[in-house]
């Protein structure tokens, strides 16, 4: 069997083209989107299941008048600023619950 100047591992990318696929996380984008335009009904927190958190987030929103909203709207921000594999490890599998 000739290898016609290909190595095992150039073969077994070639097979396995997904191998060069980035990253992607399927909940960063919609959960900075929801923490920075409806933060106050912590939508962001609920859509990461944090719901503990959540019902913590609103609970400060009504005692504050809404001024604890700017806690979800600063983690969108976060949330955008991250890379992907990054936001995934921290918040969909760390399951850290704030900033």
């Amino acid at each position: 069997m000739e290898n016609y100047g290909y190595t095992k591992t150039e073969d077994a990318q070639n097979l396995n083209p997904q191998s060069q696929i980035p990253y992607r996380s399927e909940k960063k984008i919609p959960a900075a989107i929801l923490g920075i335009l409806v933060g106050w009904l912590a939508l962001n927190k609920f859509y990461l299941g944090y719901t503990k958190e959540g019902v913590i987030q609103l609970v400060l929103n009504i005692i504050t008048f809404g001024a604890a909203s700017i806690i979800p709207f600063i983690e969108g921000i976060l949330y955008l600023f991250m890379s992907d594999k990054q936001f995934d490890d921290t918040y969909v599998y760390g399951r850290k619950g704030w900033l």
